[in-house]
């Protein structure tokens, strides 16, 4: 990049983004995708990440299409980009009447430089006919990391990006983490063809931060947790596992004069975002919040950040302590740790595996449709009607389906919305005279095929698709229009994916085992990764300095840092300060209920399931009852409400497995 340049993007920085300097990584980043390199950005959180594409979409022709995987982080960014003057918009689930169809006219027109969404939203079929039609200069994946199954928050839809990015002819991406191990790193850059000289790695260490674990039994934690904040000055983020501990917490804080207020997923959407306004306006000192909050607060003077509880891994713990000090000054990262919530941590990963029954009945439930479909073995699905059907949470159940695919049992071909609502805005016929001859007989068509009730009319695509002269796609790109157009409201709902199956594949008589020790496998990496950060909190040597290797930190090598011209010491965390932790459970044992409580909390589950399955209940699902953990099948039975639910949520799950074994010998 020439001199010239240079000065164009410095300018860029200084008139729109109000910056005389770029931070480390972000120019270098910027010039990159300016020259039409893709690349991958790994910098800490809270150090610019976001700007590189931000100041990079002022300067290409056509649309920034930002693949985010949270409604929090969209909005935020999009409140930073609307302050700096630069037209961007969502697609989500919270638009209502037109707005989707407004925001589509404001990017087709060239208005919208930066459309933000969901990777779900590559399903929706509206979507994919609207962005097959807009030019994308480039793709922006936000927590790429989600792409690798290395990664502590892999997300299954992430990794048919690639495939999204060829289908829609997209030649430029920019992916952006701020936590990626080396394996990581490198499965990132893999799956999208990034070159390792385009791979920009600033340093993980943050000088500012003070590091601090400080080992408490559960019956103190409490006296603890108010002794370090009365310490502190500012406001602070206190991170726990669980709702229900959450608010406890922030009632006890309040109590002893503690401006803290609780935030959590169980809370309603209006609810969160004036807790999200009062803590950014200062008016509320502590959030104590589930990691529900945080990915999208910009607050740059968080003095502290304590957790509660365990992190779920080496990766949450990073980000979390990463809200705090973004404006550089000293900031205060305390962990009240013991043992005691490592069965907490552990159940999430337990709870997330299927059962080997479950994966069973999926395998079935396509062979049944391939023999009643014999003709075109085409599977159609909906996500939440198969979680249900075949008991596996949605989240592992796409993963599951991805691993299918990979398999080349089922191949992907188009998704659509089973049901089509129409509200007419003005009289029918005024709508269809507004059109010239051939377009009012194509929407009279549409119109007669629609059956219209008091306000709402459902469309019978299977009356209308009748006329083989009619096309789907045309369908759906003139009630697009109408809706722009303000003369019709559409709604659609009943997302149902189609996949070719290969049936050859699908008879593989060990398909089933290679598929639930895929996922054995993987709960063991999620283990190994829990039992890695325990180990991490009672190390003798620098946990700074350890965090940034882990993160394969270029600037820490061997025995000494090179970038920051010290020994490999931060001088300020607590194992720098003489202070090792040694963590250990509060209770040496944990009394168990009594075998009478336990043989009668399983004949209470199997009463509650009676005629609701077709098999007898497995060890697995008597192991997640017991120990609190919720699948579909529990929730569709209201099995929470049975006094044995949770009976046994203080031990870890193998010794539930175990103890519930012995029972039945």
């Amino acid at each position: 990049m020439n001199n010239q340049q240079k000065n164009t993007l410095k300018g860029s920085l200084l008139q729109t983004f109000g910056f005389d300097n770029f931070r480390p990584g972000q120019e270098q980043t910027i010039t990159q995708l300016l020259n039409g390199q893709s690349s991958l950005s790994i910098f800490p959180t809270g150090s610019g990440k976001s700007l590189c594409y931000q100041l990079t979409a002022l300067h290409l022709p056509h649309l920034t299409l930002v693949v985010s995987p949270l409604l929090a982080l969209m909005k935020d960014q999009l409140s930073f980009l609307a302050s700096k003057g630069i037209k961007a918009a969502s697609i989500d689930s919270t638009l209502k009447g037109n707005e989707a169809q407004t925001v589509m006219a404001g990017v087709r027109d060239g208005d919208i430089k930066v459309l933000m969404v969901s990777v779900e939203r590559f399903k929706n079929e509206r979507f994919r006919q609207f962005i097959e039609s807009v030019p994308v200069s480039m793709l922006v994946v936000d927590e790429a990391h989600c792409i690798s199954e290395w990664g502590h928050n892999f997300r299954p839809d992430y990794l048919k990006l690639p495939s999204y990015c060829q289908a829609l002819k997209i030649s430029l991406v920019l992916l952006l983490t701020a936590t990626a191990t080396r394996k990581v790193k490198q499965d990132m850059a893999a799956k999208f063809a990034i070159r390792d000289e385009h791979i920009v790695q600033t340093g993980f260490y943050r000088q500012n931060l003070d590091l601090s674990v400080l080992p408490v039994a559960e019956s103190h934690k409490n006296g603890q947790l108010e002794q370090v904040i009365k310490a502190q000055q500012g406001p602070g983020i206190v991170y726990v596992t669980l709702q229900h501990t959450a608010e406890k917490v922030a009632q006890y804080l309040t109590q002893q004069g503690i401006n803290a207020c609780a935030y959590h997923a169980g809370f309603d959407s209006d609810t969160r975002s004036q807790i999200q306004q009062d803590f950014m306006a200062g008016k509320i000192q502590v959030i104590v919040a589930t990691i529900a909050f945080g990915m999208g607060i910009d607050k740059s003077d968080i003095r502290f950040v304590i957790h509660y509880d365990l992190p779920k891994s080496i990766e949450n713990y990073s980000q979390e302590i990463g809200r705090a000090g973004r404006d550089g000054r000293p900031s205060q990262c305390f962990t009240l740790a013991n043992l005691d919530g490592l069965n907490t941590v552990e159940n999430f990963v337990y709870g997330d595996t299927p059962e080997y029954a479950g994966i069973e009945m999926l395998l079935n439930t396509i062979k049944d449709e391939v023999v009643t479909n014999s003709y075109d073995s085409k599977w159609e699905l909906q996500i939440l009607q198969l979680s249900n059907a075949v008991n596996i949470k949605q989240l592992p159940l796409k993963t599951l389906l991805v691993q299918l695919e990979l398999a080349g049992v089922i191949e992907p071909q188009y998704a659509y919305f089973a049901d089509f609502k129409i509200k007419l805005l003005k009289p029918k016929d005024e709508i269809i005279n507004s059109f010239n001859d051939q377009r009012k007989d194509f929407l009279q068509r549409i119109f007669n095929a629609t059956d219209f009730k008091k306000i709402w009319g459902s469309l019978n695509f299977d009356t209308l698709l009748q006329d083989k002269s009619i096309e789907r796609n045309r369908v759906i790109a003139a009630l697009e229009y109408l809706a722009e157009q303000q003369l019709i409201v559409l709604e659609t709902k009943g997302m149902t994916e189609v996949f070719k199956v290969n049936a050859n594949e699908l008879a593989d008589p060990s398909l089933c085992s290679s598929l639930s020790n895929y996922f054995k496998d993987n709960e063991e990496k999620e283990i190994k990764r829990i039992a890695t950060l325990v180990r991490f909190f009672q190390l003798d040597t620098c946990l700074t300095v350890n965090l940034a290797r882990y993160f394969d930190d270029p600037y820490f090598d061997g025995n000494v840092n090179t970038n920051h011209n010290a020994v490999p010491q931060c001088g300020h965390c607590s194992v720098c300060r003489g202070q090792v932790a040694v963590l250990e459970h509060s209770q040496t044992q944990i009394p168990w209920p009594s075998d009478e409580a336990l043989k009668q909390g399983m004949t209470e589950l199997a009463d509650r399931l009676a005629g609701k399955i077709n098999q007898p209940l497995s060890l697995e699902s008597y192991c997640r009852f017991f120990a609190g953990m919720t699948v579909p099948l529990f929730g569709r039975n209201k099995v929470r409400q049975l006094s044995g639910f949770g009976l046994c949520e203080q031990q870890r799950y193998q010794a539930i497995r175990e103890k519930l074994a012995s029972l039945n010998n």
